[in-house]
This record gives structure tokens, C-alpha cells and sequence, in this order.
């Protein structure tokens, strides 16, 4: 299948208000629509569900996987769960994958073994109703998720750092749907819309034209030569294809990809960012 390629790059601003379908592009924290409550990904190695970190109304422009898809959610290991390399549980794993799942359910896996997830959704499913997260499996052993009692963005705000904190100025409710607003705006320059993020220094695939953010002084490799190009000034660190700005290695995907930070949602990235590629369900997240 042939892909249109997008002509624009789009930043995304949380808002410090809960999410209103009928003018924005989606919310952050909060709850999947749509979906059953058996459809939600759990975690296969804790059992629990995982959680919900943004559903994101794509632009039409997007919309990679036909009309009738029109947006996405995330879905993440719990912060509290992510420590320093998953645990192997091939009882907890079989039941996982032994449950009913979402038809356009993907699943991804870190470099530590842990498990996201990317539902695609329809119209119809993005208008419906939040979504009820299921039981654990009874298998269950690990701490229950501070999520699952407060819901994600009340647990994002006890436990965020103080710059973090100001992210959420309105203290979030104790509330599993309690949910910040997605504001999608087009950005006024980025060379690399429509082009796929690529290490310029250890290209894998075929040249995509993609441009670094930055640049040195008479192509001279040091400190004191590193320039960053004005088209990226304004960009937002959230934001729907163009230029990436990973915190360690250009991870190579597609054009239709979010780059996110580790408060868009509330995870445990180590102080860094996170891509996803929702045509080709790529995920990749690096240290700060």
C-alpha cells in the first residue's frame, strides 16, 4: 500500500484542563475510549493492566491506516513497575497472551524487557465510552499500581519532580479518568515533515533526506562549533512527525511518529523522551 506523506509536522500542548472531544485533538493520563474492558492490554509481566497514557486524535494527514482510523492510544508499563529490568513470569506471560485482545492491538518491548501497547481506533470507538481497566490476573503478585487507586494523573502529580509539577498547575482529582487536553498546532517551519527520522551518521535504510536539528560551524565536529538550525527553535518537545529530538541515539521509523515526553502520560523513562511509529508500531525510549 502507497502512503501519502504528510507536509506538516504538528506540536502537542497538554492543557491544564480536562479534554472537550468536540474541540480537542485528544487528552493525556486518563482513560482509553471505546474499547472493552477485556480488550485492554495487560502487562505480561505483571498481570496488571497496563496504563493508559494518551489517546491522540490524528489529523487527516495522518491518518496512515485508512479514513476510518482516526486515532490512537497508548498504553505503558506503570512507573511504579519499571525498575531496572522485568522479571520473567512464563505463567503470568501465557495468560496474557492467552486473552482476548483488541483487533487492532499492537504490542512493543523495550531494550529491558518491559511492554507498551498501541490501539488503532475508529470514529465510532473514539466517541464512545471510557473504557473500565480489567482486574489483574489472580496470578498477580507485584505491588498494585498507584495509577489503578488515584488514577494516572493524580499518581503523575505526587510523585513528579517540582519542575514537573508546574506541567499541572490545577492539582489533578483522585479520579481514573481525570485527564489533561491535547492542543495539536501545526508547526511554522520543519524541513522534515513527511521525511523519516534517520541517524545522518549511521544510516540503516535507504536515505530519507532527513535533517538533524542541529548543525556545526564549517562542518567542524566539536563543542564550541554546535549550532542548532532557527527552523527548530520554536518546535515543542511533544509532537506529531517532523524533526526528532531523542535524548541518546536517532532511533529509524517512519514519518507518522509522536515523540513524547516522560510527563505526557506520567512514565518512568529515566529522565528522557520516548518515540512511537504508529504506522509501522515501532517504540523506542532512551535515558536523559
Amino acid at each position: 500500500m502507497v502512503f501519502a506523506l504528510p507536509s506538516r509536522a504538528y506540536d502537542l500542548q497538554m492543557q491544564d484542563r480536562s479534554a472537550d472531544r468536540a474541540r480537542d485533538h485528544g487528552w493525556v493520563f486518563g482513560l482509553p475510549p471505546g474499547i472493552e474492558s477485556e480488550q485492554w492490554p495487560l502487562d505480561p509481566v505483571t498481570g496488571y493492566p497496563l496504563m493508559h497514557g494518551f489517546t491522540l486524535l490524528l489529523p487527516d494527514d495522518y491518518r496512515v491506516h485508512g479514513e476510518d482510523i482516526v486515532a490512537v492510544s497508548f498504553f505503558a508499563t506503570a512507573p511504579d513497575h519499571n525498575d531496572g529490568g522485568a522479571p520473567d513470569d512464563p505463567e503470568i506471560r501465557e495468560a496474557v497472551a492467552a486473552r482476548a485482545s483488541h483487533p487492532r492491538l499492537s504490542r512493543m518491548t523495550d531494550i529491558l524487557d518491559y511492554e507498551y501497547a498501541a490501539i488503532l481506533l475508529t470514529k465510532a470507538e473514539y466517541d464512545g465510552a471510557f473504557a473500565t481497566p480489567p482486574a489483574p490476573l489472580a496470578l498477580a503478585t507485584a505491588e498494585r499500581p498507584r495509577w489503578l487507586d488515584v488514577g494516572a494523573a493524580c499518581a503523575f502529580h505526587e510523585s513528579a519532580a517540582p519542575y514537573a509539577k508546574k506541567l499541572l498547575p490545577t492539582t489533578p482529582r483522585a479520579d481514573l479518568a481525570e485527564n489533561r487536553a491535547i492542543a495539536l498546532t501545526a508547526r511554522a517551519e520543519d524541513p522534515n515533515a513527511g521525511k523519516g527520522p534517520q541517524d545522518t551518521h549511521v544510516k540503516r535504510g535507504p536515505p530519507t533526506g532527513y535533517q538533524p536539528y542541529y548543525y556545526y560551524v564549517d562542518g567542524v565536529a566539536s563543542r564550541d562549533n554546535f549550532r542548532l538550525h532557527d527552523w527548530g527553535k520554536d518546535h515543542a518537545p511533544n509532537h506529531l512527525g517532523g524533526t526528532m529530538r531523542p535524548c541518546q541515539a536517532v532511533p529509524e521509523m517512519s514519518p507518522f511518529y509522536i515523540e513524547f515526553e516522560e510527563y505526557f502520560g506520567g512514565y518512568n523513562f529515566g529522565g528522557g523522551n520516548a518515540q512511537l511509529d504508529f504506522r509501522d508500531m515501532k517504540f523506542d525510549w532512551a535515558c536523559g
